[in-house]
């Protein structure tokens, strides 16, 4: 893979979704722990709420990244069952999934609140994952490029240049999101490069240039190298196939021979 800039370092994250509970969550860590070689690949997984501690503890020494799944958008109060900022930083935590298509489709999360969260995490110096994507019926319509424009403006619209060196942004294809349907390698391709463009019109070409952009969708260990292959996919935000070492290994090491290594210190 080569996506003729060296501001950009491959980006592979694990979505664990609402599995495992906090014994089972540290034991899969701590095998990634102990077998992962990230090879300068940035590596990160996103344990359910009740496993971070425990899986912090297991990757304690790893060069693992912990990340979380959801936040709120307020700072403290009386939010019940609401889980902060604040709250995930203390636990380690240093990128938070924003905007997923099942917090959206499913929990009915829109633009605005995805934005506030964005801010939030931003605001607290931690970074953020911000996922984009179309529905089947969008892509069959047409409309696939202008939904994903819009949920971009609407997330990234007070965002400054200096701002999009915390953000990754996750294209995944509502239709492809545990279906076992995949994007092809030149649809992929294609909306990363669209997702660019957007970025390019609202805070200039080289913040474009330098921002990740991962393809999520039913990633696997048999196609995961293929969509790497892409010179416009940065990185893959998987699911499933994060559950179990073996498969999750795989995927990564299917991007180690990147030459996009060690180009952002400090990730």
């Amino acid at each position: 893979m080569s996506n003729g800039t060296d501001s950009r370092k491959t980006f592979i994250a694990g979505n664990w979704k609402m599995h495992y509970t906090h014994t089972e969550a540290a034991a899969l860590a701590a095998r990634l722990g102990e077998r992962l070689d990230t090879g300068g690949v940035r590596v990160m997984v996103a344990p359910p709420f009740t496993a971070l501690q425990a899986v912090a503890d297991a990757l304690r020494g790893s060069a693992i990244v912990l990340g979380a799944q959801n936040v709120s958008p307020e700072a403290s109060g009386a939010h019940t069952g609401e889980v902060s900022c604040a709250m995930l930083a203390a636990l380690g935590v240093r990128v938070v999934i924003v905007g997923h298509s099942e917090r959206r489709h499913v929990y009915g999360e829109d633009d605005a609140l995805v934005a506030r969260k964005l801010q939030a995490v931003l605001a607290a110096g931690l970074e953020a994952v911000l996922c984009v994507g179309e529905t089947l019926a969008e892509r069959e319509a047409g409309a696939a490029e202008a939904v994903v424009a819009r949920q971009l403006r609407a997330a990234l619209g007070t965002c400054s240049a200096a701002d999009l060196r915390a953000v990754t942004v996750a294209y995944e294809p509502v239709w492809a999101i545990g279906t076992g349907r995949t994007a092809s390698v030149a649809d992929a391709d294609a909306m990363h490069r669209a997702v660019r463009a957007v970025v390019a019109g609202m805070t200039g070409a080289a913040a474009a240039a330098g921002l990740v952009v991962q393809y999520g969708g039913s990633v696997k260990p048999d196609n995961a190298a293929e969509l790497l292959a892409s010179p416009e996919v940065d990185g893959l935000l998987v699911g499933g196939a994060s559950l179990q070492a073996d498969s999750f290994i795989r995927i990564v090491a299917s991007s180690a021979s990147s030459p996009l290594v060690d180009s952002c210190p400090g990730n």
